[in-house]
């Protein structure tokens, strides 16, 4: 099964340099759309609410520390990537690539998924609390 870090990995190859949290924000929206268009996961990785936003754990580890990351810095694979997961990364990518990384957290943080996993929990407060598949699917597959 592709990972998270090939997902990254690919991202990086097709746009190029951006900030970790932008890369972040970017491998969520292709795991939620993936699971409403195809209705399996596009990696396994679990997704945790943080107060900024959605973070794959796995690949904050690869990024920590960087504002930035570019190209060859994520030890993923994008070859491993099968064409339907490529269709879901490339129009995840024309839809949300032109948004900062400020915009995309926004937008994480006004929905569900990240709202249901963070509850009870006050802002800015440091969590590890998953972001439910099945919460991504059924609220997504709703836009």
């Amino acid at each position: 099964m592709t990972s998270a870090l090939d997902v990254a990995a690919y991202i990086l190859e097709k746009r190029g340099e951006m900030t970790a949290m932008k890369l972040q924000k970017l491998v969520y929206y292709s795991q939620a759309w993936h699971l409403v268009w195809d209705s399996v996961p596009l990696f396994n990785e679990p997704i945790q609410a943080w107060a900024n936003g959605p973070v794959v754990r796995a690949l904050y580890d690869q990024h920590r520390g960087r504002f930035t990351v570019a190209d060859g810095a994520i030890e993923g694979d994008p070859s491993r990537l099968a064409d339907n997961e490529t269709e879901t990364v490339d129009a995840v990518l024309d839809f949300y690539a032109e948004y900062t990384p400020h915009e995309l957290s926004e937008m994480t943080h006004r929905e569900r998924p990240w709202l249901q996993a963070r509850k009870g929990v006050p802002p800015g407060v440091r969590m590890e609390n998953e972001i439910s598949q099945e919460e991504m699917m059924d609220y997504y597959a709703s836009l």
